[in-house]
């Protein structure tokens, strides 16, 4: 059948010649939309987190335009529809908790319309995995598009990078080496354009992501949000959605298995952000594929890290873009990458980045000669964190990825700011800070609050990280010997609730293991003791979430959300 002879699936609500069809029609035209729209050509969703409330994304109603454009020269018709946006800067208590919410939103937005193909605006940290997630549960042709990353900060003649210089900032106004007038005038010097974070924190991993997956189109991670070809790249893929329509090529034909593998080896060369860990897990159990925590450390854990880039090196994004970007690292990786995957502009990602070049051997590395030899995720086992545990390498202190010390352990949150800058607390540099109820159900929504900052009185001494163990996450901006995830979570349970202060534990990243150094029988004691915390909200949607979430290990998705549903045209409304 040739494409004008191809019904597409809008054309059950635009298409019909009767009652049904005239309403649909009708009530589109009072925007003022002509009679040709409706002859049966692909409509394109545009999928837009556009929000004021957003920072990273304020931008994206002139990306949106840009896709417009792109869309109508191709012979379709796009509509954009808003979803929730999720703002890492400002919402509380922690995105997370709603990016399995924004899925939902997405999947159901797209399968309740008139939709035949879709273009995903994405930026903030979330804003990304909740849409993948949400049209990967619709597999429809698919297209992702990211707002690009700010320019570097300026401030006092060097370079300051997204949230890592402000915890660095932080650290150094506690112990006295930085004044508070001085952190304060940072503000204005950090965040000088619209996008979103320009270190390789999660949004800078996450749009890297998906260039890596093959669901963005070569360049997509890097380009700063202000640079006019980030709106060449937008228009450019408003053209290709339709011809992606025409072709029927479902984001599932997109992202395979091999995907996902090519996916993790990129973040180990990217020094990429452990969210990725989380949200790529959620992504494959949303089309059912063979892909779990195991993988990451399995695929990753001989790939050197790259990128100097913070917060595991010193440059920032506008650098990595003018170095040539992901293609460059993706060539390097040379044979770790399924080079014949398929990518949404038709072509393998090995022939989109056959000529890709660098032009900055300070920023993007050799394979031969890498920025750092560890760039993988380790993920770590033991009697503490029996279903895994994570920790990135390139951001951690070599000296302590193989440590014994003493726990000074923190119930909640609350707890950890009440008592960490107290002189009085017994801890040292050798001691091991453990943090509780932070993950999907305790939190609730896993906050990313692991990078815990250290003691006033041990930054003093000149010490700027220590081992800190919990079950939440931390920003990809952080830095630091900071195991996350912890699997199963302590307000579940998990043997993370029984620690104590004064307990050994032991961190052994090149054994893989995490072990709490107590015996058999007093963790049976302590378990039988142990008394679930209470629940912090009883309707709407953190009662659902909480009923709901799986582990981390499992990618913190809603249980009944696994698999996807497909695009069925639904019943008519009237």
């Amino acid at each position: 059948m040739s494409n004008k002879d191809r019904k597409f699936r809008s054309s059950a609500w635009f298409g019909p010649k009767d009652r049904d069809g005239f309403v649909h029609r009708s009530w589109m035209k009072n925007q003022g939309l002509p009679e040709h729209l409706f002859d049966g050509r692909p409509v394109i969703g545009i999928c837009n987190t556009w929000s004021e409330l957003t920072p990273c994304n304020a931008h994206f109603r002139k990306i949106a335009d840009h896709v417009k454009r792109g869309v109508y020269e191709a012979g379709g018709f796009p509509l954009e529809f808003p979803v929730m946006s999720l703002g890492e800067t400002l919402m509380r208590p922690t995105t997370m908790l709603f990016r399995n919410l924004v899925s939902m939103d997405v999947e159901e937005s797209i399968r309740a319309n008139p939709i035949d193909g879709v273009v995903l605006l994405v930026g903030c940290d979330k804003t990304t995995p909740a849409l993948v997630m949400g049209a990967a549960s619709c597999d429809l042709p698919t297209i992702t598009v990211s707002g690009g990353p700010m320019l570097n900060g300026k401030f006092r003649g060097q370079d300051i990078g997204s949230g890592t210089n402000v915890w660095k900032f932080s650290e150094d106004v506690s112990c006295g080496a930085m004044e508070l007038s001085d952190f304060l005038d940072a503000e204005a010097c950090m965040s000088r354009s619209a996008g979103h974070c320009m270190t390789m924190g999660t949004a800078s991993t996450m749009a890297s992501m998906v260039e890596a997956l093959g669901i963005g189109l070569p360049m997509n991670a890097a380009i700063p949000a202000v640079d006019s070809r980030r709106y060449v790249l937008a228009h450019v893929a408003g053209r290709r959605i339709v011809e992606m329509v025409h072709e029927d090529l479902k984001i599932s034909q997109i992202l395979t298995r091999d995907a996902f593998e090519n996916a993790v080896r990129v973040n180990a060369a990217i020094g990429g952000s452990t969210n990725a860990v989380i949200h790529l897990l959620a992504i494959a159990g949303r089309l059912g594929i063979d892909f779990d925590l195991a993988d990451w450390d399995a695929l990753g854990c001989d790939i050197p890290c790259l990128v100097n880039l913070m917060p595991s090196g010193e440059y920032l994004m506008e650098d990595f873009f003018y170095a040539g970007g992901l293609p460059v690292v993706i060539r390097e990786l040379g044979a770790a990458i399924h080079s014949d995957a398929l990518t949404v502009n038709g072509r393998t990602i090995g022939e989109n980045v056959q000529a890709a070049t660098c032009y900055d051997r300070d920023v993007i590395k050799t394979f031969a000669e890498p920025f750092k030899s560890l760039g993988g995720i380790a993920v770590l086992h033991g009697n503490l964190c029996p279903n895994g545990a994570v920790l990135k390498p390139s951001a951690a202190t070599p000296e302590l990825m193989n440590h014994r010390g003493r726990a000074v352990v923190f119930e909640n949150i609350e707890d950890f700011h009440g008592r960490i800058e107290d002189p009085a607390l017994d801890i040292d540099e050798t001691c091991v800070m453990v943090l509780k109820n932070c993950g999907p159900c305790g939190y609730p929504g896993m906050a990313e609050v692991g990078n815990m900052p250290l003691p006033p009185k041990i930054l003093q001494k000149g010490i700027t990280d220590m081992v800190r163990i919990s079950d939440a996450r931390m920003s990809g901006t952080a830095y630091g010997t900071v195991v996350l995830h912890v699997a199963p979570e302590a307000a579940v349970g998990g043997p993370l609730a029984l620690v104590k202060d004064g307990d050994m534990i032991e961190l052994n990243v090149a054994e893989r293991r995490l072990h709490l150094d107590i015996p058999d029988e007093e963790l049976a004691r302590r378990r039988a003791a142990w008394q679930p915390p209470e629940a912090a909200f009883e309707r709407g949607y953190y009662k659902l979430y909480v009923e709901h979430v799986m582990q981390a290990d499992r990618g913190a998705d809603l249980d009944f959300l696994v698999g996807k549903s497909g695009a069925e045209v639904p019943r008519e409304s009237h």
